[in-house]
């Protein structure tokens, strides 16, 4: 039975209303849904992607409506598996995973080991992890490198990890969680003294200003002027400082220029504090994966941060 709009026409049907469905169906529909591929739903759920398959289309018949347009790479959600969506997320999220897994807030679950980024983690997961910590959820949280980070996670040292880098093999899975962009700063000083130079004679103009970099290979300013400029950077940096949110203040003291996460100086930019040297039309972009040992854990509360992570950087 369906609801019906105001027109009669037939409406979107409530999963009540179809019957009562299958709670391990509804999990893999979301763990598909957040992940945008039946292979990396069914790495993160620890199953065989034709389980996965044959679950989703069981749902499917279920419902009467399809739920995935197959793509050459991956799936995308129809309208009514966005609205499925809507209205299953929280209540499945509180229930935590299925097959009696404690309730958010109940029972002596572990802490959670998530490691990342340190300016990524600080900036943008730390505030959207404050809710579950304020309802009993406990976090420990190590910054590094993703190679090392990878590394710990095959250990058993983390539960999650963000990586800027896909991990290769099929020990760990790993599902896209948000894109960063990056751009070209530098003081309104240094700005005024470059001017439209930049874009009439390109990045010579910027050879004598100082580069501030959170390295001294330079790997993001690098792949800056590769993909915007066409070209090699040649000049070396004048300051390096290993954290990205030192690199931004330095900057915005008028320590020089740099190449930044659009995420870290967005309220800079927006202040006037930073000045956007160049906005190309297809800057370069990173992808951030959330990376986990398939069956790993049975720690309900991983998987509560896992789904709310990915619910978070689906409604961004």
């Amino acid at each position: 039975m369906r609801d019906k709009n105001p027109d009669g026409r037939p409406g979107t049907p409530s999963p009540q209303a179809s019957g009562l469905l299958d709670l391990n169906l509804l999990r893999t529909f979301l763990a598909v849904y957040r992940a945008g591929a039946f292979t990396a739903g069914a790495r993160v759920l620890g199953l065989s992607q034709p389980t996965v398959t044959t679950q989703i289309r069981s749902l499917e018949t279920q419902l009467g409506r399809e739920l995935f347009e197959r793509l050459s790479r991956g799936v995308a959600p129809t309208p009514f598996a966005d609205e499925l969506a809507a209205r299953v997320m929280e209540p499945m999220d509180a229930l935590g995973p299925v097959g009696g897994g404690a309730l958010l807030g109940e029972g002596d679950a572990e802490p959670v080991h998530l490691a990342g980024p340190a300016e990524y983690i600080t900036h943008c997961v730390m505030p959207t992890l404050a809710p579950l910590v304020d309802k009993g959820v406990r976090l420990r949280i190590a910054f590094g490198l993703p190679d090392d980070l990878l590394d710990g996670l095959r250990a058993g040292r983390h539960d999650l990890v963000m990586a800027t880098v896909r991990p290769r093999g099929r020990a760990l899975a790993s599902v896209p969680l948000a894109d960063e962009e990056f751009v070209l700063v530098a003081a309104p000083s240094w700005a005024e003294r470059i001017g439209s130079r930049l874009a009439a004679e390109g990045p010579a103009v910027l050879h004598g200003v100082p580069l501030v970099s959170y390295a001294e290979d330079l790997p993001i300013v690098r792949r800056y002027w590769r993909h915007v400029f066409g070209r090699p950077l040649t000049c070396r940096p004048t300051v390096t400082i290993p954290d990205l949110r030192a690199v931004k203040e330095a900057v915005v003291g008028g320590a020089g220029f740099s190449v930044l996460p659009r995420y870290l100086c967005a309220d800079d930019l927006a202040s006037g504090a930073l000045i956007l040297l160049n906005d190309p039309d297809d800057p370069p972009i990173n992808t951030g994966f959330l990376v986990q040992r398939p069956g790993s854990s049975t720690n309900p509360h991983v998987t509560l941060v896992r789904d709310h992570l990915l619910r978070s950087a689906h409604d961004a």
